[in-house]
């Protein structure tokens, strides 16, 4: 056994991914598989998991500390008989810029009206829309942490107006923000609604019918647009596919659901004003993850406290 004690690697990534960066991560360590039923995980002191086995905790009694494969953490309260151990967010730079882009990306989408072009390539139809530009269009982030932020940052570079929500008031130069009690008046505002919320009980099922109904009609898209790349359990798909069928959403870029993989027979799929891409928004990067593991056990074994660290009340 490692003086420097064992790393539990319990991910869900590709084999060969993780061997990958394991060849330079981890020196000094033992490293164990959760995966191989024979490897004797009874004294490791740090597991890096993204929902894990069941059995995790029953194999890896003495384990110390939890670290998030992802910028998420709900797949791992949610497991039956989760140890009462620190858990840490994975925050690098390399998940914050590609959830920015995306976010970026998905909102020129919608203001460039790149879906109805596409349809308009399918049916051989050559037929210029009107356009209007980043600065006519107010989007709101709903959900300002690390990757709210950046995304507020770099929406606003591309010109957009941008609002901020979260459940409790954050300030950002430059950005109007909202609370909790000013929910209503920030969906008024809203032409593209992007939702980077984390998964709680406060935010579970949140996108539904009646906050489709409060965002902003007659801007200069005519109809509001519907963002998500936080979790799908924010989101009711039920009153998402209503919306978009009856005209009060005008489109929707989406990236996370209730149930992943989305079903074939879900409608999404078909839907011309719908784009859809599977849970790939912000992949985490395997040696991005492992060097910041590295550096938080570096930080713990050195007497530091440990960063992002996850507040199980409020579930982030």
């Amino acid at each position: 056994m490692s003086d420097k004690g064992s790393i539990v690697i319990d991910l869900k990534f590709e084999r060969r991914q993780i061997d990958a960066a394991l060849a330079n991560a981890f020196k000094g360590h033992t490293v164990l598989r959760a995966d191989d039923a024979g490897a004797d995980l009874a004294e490791a002191r740090y597991a890096v998991l993204w929902k894990p086995d069941l059995d995790l905790f029953r194999r890896a009694p003495k384990l110390e500390i939890l670290f998030s494969g992802g910028a998420g953490v709900d797949g791992i309260l949610a497991v039956p008989g989760l140890p009462d151990l620190p858990i840490v967010r994975f925050v690098d730079e390399s998940l914050t810029v590609r959830m920015s882009e995306w976010v970026v990306l998905q909102a020129l989408t919608h203001l460039r009206q790149v879906p109805t072009y596409l349809k308009q390539q399918r049916e051989h139809l050559w037929n210029e829309l009107a356009q209007p530009e980043a600065k006519d269009l107010t989007v709101g982030v709903m959900g300002l942490g690390v990757l709210g932020q950046d995304s507020v940052r770099k929406l606003k570079i591309m010109g957009f107006d941008v609002i901020g929500w979260s459940r409790s008031k954050k300030e950002i130069d430059g950005v109007e923000t909202f609370d909790a009690q000013g929910l209503d008046a920030f969906l008024a505002k809203t032409d593209i609604l992007v939702g980077l919320l984390p998964l709680t009980d406060d935010t579970r099922g949140i996108f539904n019918a009646v906050l489709f109904g409060k965002l902003r009609q007659g801007g200069a898209l005519a109809k509001p647009v519907f963002i998500n790349a936080g979790r799908g359990g924010s989101q009711v798909e039920g009153d998402l596919v209503v919306a978009l069928e009856t005209g009060i959403l005008g489109g929707a870029s989406l990236d996370v659901f209730e149930r992943e993989p989305l079903g074939a027979e879900s409608p999404l799929w078909d839907m011309d004003n719908v784009v859809i891409t599977p849970h790939a928004a912000s992949a985490s990067d395997v040696s991005a993850l492992f060097r910041t593991v590295e550096a938080q056990i570096a930080r713990y074994e050195a007497g530091e406290p440990l960063a992002h660290v996850v507040d199980r009340v409020t579930g982030y």
